[in-house]
């Protein structure tokens, strides 16, 4: 039997899209990304729901004789719930196959796990940037012990649709973590028919919150060796992908302030879940001004497996 690479973007194309809700607005921008997602690669599309039972009933105390009634209310939410979604599902994309699934299991447990099979999970991120409290323990779950891709689909607040005409932008670092990123970013240019922006900040400091300091690599040396390391995680790739174009960016500091920046125009922005430095902590939640709280768009954080 071959076995296939869980973190190679060419999975097999029995592996679905899976998707969290919570009832919330924010879940809901996430099944309408993640059904249109699915309908344009001919996958299935999967809505889960955690019911977390075990931590309800354990908050009941010695009070035994609700738990059957509380249990059951949050089963009936929890259906709910996917119902409400499956019906945005269908708006969004009429002829999609969707299955649901309402679990016991806690909601960050049931989306790591169903990230183990899955060509990518989707949950959805609400508020603007501050605390990394804003986010939400499942989603920081998610996105830190997920398998494979694990995509955020952001209410930025000022679109309300997912964004179709800029760029696949990927941030490169040098680490396996980066390349396996890159790899997921040039499979999704190929899938959008979208230019592919592969970014590289030469120091992880992030020295570009200082007015009037360059944006660009004055010593000819430095800017070599940055050049080296995109070369270096591009070798390959392109000639996989020979019709997708790629515009090499590199900058003296400040890698969360450029994928920031580059977000405001791309479709989606993909970055390894640990790598060097700046990107590596951005994403697990050690910076408060973390990628998934300010990015404008939705962000693919790519787990080496």
């Amino acid at each position: 039997m071959t076995v296939q690479r869980p973190d190679d973007p060419h999975r097999s194309a029995s592996a679905p899209v899976v998707v969290g809700t919570d009832g919330s607005e924010a879940a809901g921008l996430a099944v309408g990304w993640a059904a249109e997602v699915a309908a344009q690669r001919g996958r299935r599309l999967i809505i889960v729901h955690g019911l977390d039972l075990a931590t309800a009933r354990s908050g009941f105390g010695v009070v035994d004789l609700i738990a059957p009634a509380v249990s059951d209310a949050i089963k009936r939410r929890g259906a709910d719930h996917v119902s409400a979604a499956a019906r945005l599902a269908h708006e969004v994309a009429p002829g999609l196959s969707i299955e649901t699934m309402v679990s016991e299991t806690g909601p960050a447990l049931l989306l790591i796990e169903q990230s183990a099979s899955a060509n990518l999970v989707a949950i959805g991120s609400s508020g603007e940037s501050g605390t990394i409290a804003h986010l939400g323990s499942t989603l920081l779950a998610v996105v830190g012990h997920g398998h494979g891709a694990i995509v955020v689909v952001r209410d930025t607040g000022t679109e309300q649709q997912p964004r179709h005409d800029g760029p696949v932008v990927v941030g490169v670092d040098g680490s396996a973590a980066g390349a396996a990123a890159v790899a997921a970013a040039f499979a999704e240019a190929a899938e959008r028919n979208a230019r592919l922006i592969a970014v590289h900040a030469y120091s992880d400091l992030n020295f570009d919150r200082f007015a009037g300091l360059p944006n660009t690599i004055r010593d000819p040396a430095v800017a070599a060796a940055a050049q080296a390391v995109l070369a270096e995680q591009l070798a390959g790739w392109q000639e996989k992908y020979p019709d997708v174009e790629v515009v090499r960016k590199v900058y003296p500091s400040g890698p969360r302030h450029q994928l920031i920046e580059w977000s405001k125009s791309a479709q989606i922005l993909v970055v390894g879940s640990r790598g060097r430095g700046g990107f590596s902590g951005l994403l697990l939640g050690t910076t408060s001004n973390s990628l998934v709280q300010q990015a404008r768009c939705p962000v693919m954080v790519v787990h080496q497996r």
